[in-house]
């Protein structure tokens, strides 16, 4: 008999949410970690950055002067801020400390306990794992595992990370102060993140190199626009196009030279460095090999539907190549244990899941964007409708956004995808999730009634202009709105034309 029925390897929010599914099952669970409970789904990384996110926004607010109000004295230290995201953090790590103790032993009528093993695994064959900790070697016996031992920062070669001039996401806490100046190298979500951040407390001068010929490649147009935009407006220097040739650190700073798409080059001398250019699974140290799960080039467990090719071996979170979400991480590791212990095995579906990028404005979304309708030539009709014009946004003064719902060019008009770029963008999203879930119609929601004012009366507005029926018109307000339809040529090349819907009745 093996010492447990279910091990878990990794106690980020998707290996936890493992754990405590195969405690629901009454299973013997063993959980390993060698690092703090959370991972980066809460320490460097998701709970942590959110935090530091929401305070630089508090910050900016504070400064604000177009309110009738204007705040003195406002002071600002690097180091307390960061004492109040460790707060938030201890708050956080707490539960699952709370929730870990309680389920440690197993309680009449709940077989089911969870025994936290802190240590470093790897496997020694497929039911085994060695566990090396402070206390020594453990060797456990498993029937069934999940790994979800996450991700890290990828580092740039050539570049060493040293964690004082150059740094990862992972060493912006241990900071003592705000840099004078920071370079920020990868405009994705994580970098530009970071670039909103410090451009909010305004202490640090940015610089944000960009390869492509936007930030946020993977996005469509106007929400990368927006973003830049605004980015650009907070003092951010954006090197557009830009390729990195060499980076070094002279003294006490760091050096950076980078060659511009038309070929000239430029040399810049800053405080600071951070690496932002994606993260690659943490699976080389686990001896997966000797349990039979086959990995790809890159790192990542192969797998299908999370069971990889040690059918008893599943893995979930960022150690597969799917979407890197918390919210996936769980999803996936509430599909695995399911799959083992009740036989629901379904396929997952990613097509609703929601994002949120803590940007300025804040960007939400589900689903398809333009872009990827575009690339597989779906045809689709489109209503954007401007933050301007919601009555929530206006009182809160912050009309800066816009909602954006994609949905088929037929009769049904199912909904394929939504943007949203604006305060309390992310609340927006939820119900369209919903729908896409069901495969239902954008018609499903027209009677929702919503609280007024709403920013959530954006989306019932663009579902009016996709039926005709909104109060204000596309082409009254044509900076405001749009009402579109998406087609292609022959040559796939996609062609855009203007809808003008007549009211109903008439």
């Amino acid at each position: 008999m093996a010492d447990y029925d279910l091990i878990v390897i990794g106690a980020g929010p998707a290996g936890f949410t493992a754990a405590v599914r195969g405690w629901d099952y009454g299973k013997r669970v063993a959980l390993i970690e060698k690092g703090p409970l959370g991972g980066v789904g809460v320490h460097d990384g998701a709970l942590s950055s959110k935090t530091l996110w929401e305070l630089s926004k508090d910050y900016r607010k504070a400064l604000r002067q177009d309110r009738g109000f204007v705040a003195q004295s406002v002071e600002l230290d690097y180091r307390q801020v960061i004492r109040c995201v460790e707060q938030a953090l201890a708050e956080k790590v707490g539960q699952f400390e709370r929730q870990l103790t309680a389920l440690s032993q197993p309680r009449q009528g709940q077989p089911g306990s969870v025994t936290l093993v802190r240590g470093t695994a790897r496997f020694l064959d497929a039911n085994t794992v060695a566990v090396d900790g402070d206390e020594g070697k453990r060797v456990l016996t498993g029937e069934r595992f999940v790994v979800a031992t996450g991700s890290r920062p990828r580092e740039l070669p050539g570049t060493p990370v040293d964690g004082r001039l150059v740094l990862s996401s992972d060493h912006l806490m241990s900071l003592r102060e705000f840099p004078s100046s920071l370079v920020i190298v990868g405009a994705g979500v994580v970098g530009c993140e970071f670039a909103t951040i410090f451009a909010n407390f305004g202490q640090t001068k940015v610089y944000l190199v960009d390869r492509a010929d936007r930030i946020l490649p993977f996005e469509d147009e106007d929400v990368s626009r927006t973003c830049s935009r605004n980015l650009e407006a907070k003092g951010v220097t954006i090197h557009h196009r830009a390729s990195l040739v060499a980076m070094t650190t002279v003294g006490d700073e760091v050096e950076y030279t980078i060659e511009h798409h038309t070929g000239g080059r430029e040399t810049i001398r800053v405080e600071r460095a951070l690496i932002s250019i994606g993260r690659i699974p943490n699976t080389e140290s686990l001896d997966l090999d000797l349990a039979g799960v086959n990995l790809t080039d890159r790192g990542h467990i192969v797998h299908q539907h999370c069971v990889t090719s040690a059918d008893h071996i599943y893995a979930v979170g960022d150690v597969t190549a799917d979407v890197a979400l918390v919210s996936v991480g769980e999803l996936e590791a509430r599909h695995a244990v399911e799959c083992m212990y009740a036989g629901l095995c379904e396929p997952l579906s990613y097509d609703n899941i929601c994002s949120i990028y803590f940007l300025d404005p804040e960007v939400a979304g589900c689903g398809m964007s333009e872009l990827e309708a575009q690339k597989k030539r779906i045809p689709y009709r489109v209503a954007s409708y401007g933050y301007g014009l919601i009555s929530r946004a206006v009182a809160m003064r912050s009309t800066d956004g816009f909602m954006k719902l994609l949905v088929t060019d037929d009769d049904e008009m199912r909904i394929l995808g939504m943007r949203a770029l604006g305060p309390h963008s992310s609340a927006a999203i939820e119900a369209v999730s919903l729908i896409m879930s069901q495969g239902r119609s954008v018609k499903d929601l027209a009677d929702v009634l919503h609280p007024h004012p709403a920013i959530t009366e954006g989306v019932q507005d663009c579902i009016r202009m996709l039926l005709g029926t909104s109060i204000w018109k596309p082409h009254v307000f044509q900076s405001e709105l749009r009402l579109s339809r998406v087609t292609y040529a022959d040559d796939g090349t996609a062609q855009q034309e203007t809808l003008r819907k007549e009211p109903k009745g008439k």
